[in-house]
């Protein structure tokens, strides 16, 4: 396999994973999460990654989302599941639970938490490779994973023969670039951070953008894509102001990205929202009041865009 061997391409969000008071999976408002990106132009979904809170899913409660999604992504986009874990051998059995759900790819972190050295991880993901029944993501996002992807990494890893994409969120322009600019002819490349440089990534030859915001502004954010692809890059950059300003608004005042996400979509009544699991906790008081006051004068801003 490799990048010719599958045609994602455009903004694929990484949708959150809605839950109840009781903190059990609202699968009627995934759904209907999925079906409203779809219809703003999402060209697929990637579900059960860091904006889907997977740390806090049992491998059943995965299985049972790659299930979901499988069917709502059917004829409308790739269905693509996160299946970080510590061990090879998780990752192995959500690779094998995930094709019998149905779904397209797999998106495949770097163990986290233990601090690897670079041949400790291309050993875990020649393991994971040698035993993959579906298209592997790589999914570089060391701010949260400890362990990262680096461009010499990818280098190395775009030559296993699952290995189709890499989803690089490092947050680091220089980073991306050289990972792009590394592996763009064997591997597709999807941008992470897009409310961040998504234009640039997009005019730099990113195969897509596979981001948490178009949960909360969907039409802004899958719109930057499209507006770029189009050469419409008035409209583009001023989207791509707008989102640099939300990704500030979202982790300020002691804020953290996947709390905010939420409470923004409850605040503008879409699905997908919910409660976060522990021991991520809702805003409350001033913090959230500034976040949706913050957002509500950004949407406006964006109003006059649209």
């Amino acid at each position: 396999m490799n990048r010719t061997s599958i045609a994602w391409t455009g903004p694929m969000p990484a949708v959150t994973t809605p839950f109840r008071a009781d903190h059990s999976i609202d699968e009627e408002s995934l759904i209907a999460n999925m079906e409203r990106l779809f219809d703003a132009g999402a060209t697929g979904m990637v579900v059960g990654g860091c904006t889907g809170e997977f740390w806090t899913l049992s491998l059943a409660e995965r299985a049972h989302l790659a299930k979901l999604t499988a069917t709502a992504c059917q004829g409308k986009g790739p269905a693509i599941l996160g299946t970080g874990s510590i061990l090879e051998g998780e990752v192995i059995e959500q690779i094998h639970a995930a094709k019998e759900a149905g779904i397209d790819g797999v998106l495949v972190l770097p163990p986290y938490f233990a601090h690897l050295t670079e041949s400790e991880i291309i050993a875990h993901y020649e393991a994971v490779n040698d035993k993959s029944v579906l298209p592997i993501i790589l999914y570089n996002i060391p701010g949260n994973a400890g362990n990262a992807i680096t461009p010499a990494i990818a280098d190395r890893l775009a030559d296993l023969d699952k290995v189709v994409a890499i989803k690089e969120s490092s947050g680091n322009w220089t980073n991306f670039h050289d990972t792009l600019l590394r592996v763009k002819e064997r591997i597709r490349v999807y941008c992470g951070p897009s409310s961040v440089f998504g234009v640039a990534a997009t005019l730099a030859g990113a195969d897509g953008l596979i981001d948490c915001f178009p949960n909360v502004w969907d039409k802004g954010c899958l719109d930057l894509w499209h507006a770029t692809k189009a050469g419409r890059m008035e409209e583009a950059w001023e989207l791509q102001r707008i989102g640099i300003a939300m990704t500030q608004l979202f982790v300020a005042g002691g804020r953290t990205l996947y709390p905010s996400t939420k409470a923004v979509m409850n605040h503008l009544g879409l699905p997908g929202g919910g409660f976060p699991r522990p021991p991520l906790r809702p805003l409350t008081g001033a913090q959230e009041a500034e976040l949706l006051a913050g957002m509500d004068a950004l949407l406006a801003q964006y109003g006059k865009v649209a």
